[in-house]
């Protein structure tokens, strides 16, 4: 005989799991660094956002970095 599979029961101290951010819509706020025209991290701060940027950049020359300011909606190519 097969015993039939439970569901797992939330408590209600257990927040529920967060979401993932989809990927075709922007971000509403923050600064995200994003690579080759694709949204990767996102950070609070738009010093935060280029020190990774640069970090990455400096590993992967090749790449095209840029940072976008949610608030703004706009892209600032890294040099």
């Amino acid at each position: 005989m097969v015993t039939p599979m439970k569901k797992p029961v939330l408590s209600i101290d257990e927040p529920e799991p967060k979401k993932a951010p989809r990927a075709d819509r922007p971000p509403t706020e923050g600064f995200v660094v994003v690579v080759d025209g694709h949204f990767k991290s996102e950070f609070a701060t738009v010093e935060a956002a280029e020190a990774s940027a640069r970090k990455l950049k400096s590993a992967y020359p090749m790449l095209q970095i840029e940072i976008y300011n949610a608030a703004t909606m706009v892209r600032t190519l890294l040099s």
